[in-house]
């Protein structure tokens, strides 16, 4: 006789939920990696930007041409705070999504633990069939002894 867990459709639903929520969890991982890089590369280039105005004030640019440099400094400063935004929202999908696959894990591991206790009874069922069977077959041959 073979184990056959009534609710094994659901133990395989909760995997699946769990690696679900861990593929979104990378998936989230890696935006914000992507917008943590981003930022690097704005500041790096307003860095840049600061190095050459600095330079085009001493060399004594044009007026226009240092004052179109600060607004493409103040363009960049405004794209480094709204990322440093994004930043902090793609922070909180990590977050809601570790949660999420934290639940699920936790969701998965309940139902496994039910899997595992059933499996326990049923071994125990099984172990104790076939020692009444032996002890019948036991009695049997007792029985059968000639005096």
């Amino acid at each position: 006789m073979r184990f056959h867990y009534s609710f094994q459709k659901v133990v395989d639903l909760k995997g699946n939920e769990k690696t679900q929520a861990e593929w979104l969890l990378s998936n989230a991982i890696g935006e914000l990696q992507a917008q943590e890089k981003s930022l690097v590369e704005l500041m790096e280039q307003r860095n840049e930007i600061l190095l050459s105005l600095q330079a085009a004030a001493e060399r004594r640019t044009p007026m226009a041409m240092i004052r179109e440099m600060q607004d493409y400094v103040d363009y960049l400063d405004n794209c480094i705070t709204r990322k440093q935004g994004e930043i902090s929202q793609a922070h909180q999908e990590v977050s809601r999504k570790q949660d999420n696959l934290n639940s699920k894990a936790l969701d998965e591991k309940i139902w496994l633990k039910a899997r595992e206790k059933a499996l326990g009874i049923f071994k125990q069922n099984m172990n104790l069939r076939e020692q009444n069977e032996l002890d019948e077959m036991a009695t049997v041959r007792f029985a059968m002894k000639p005096l």
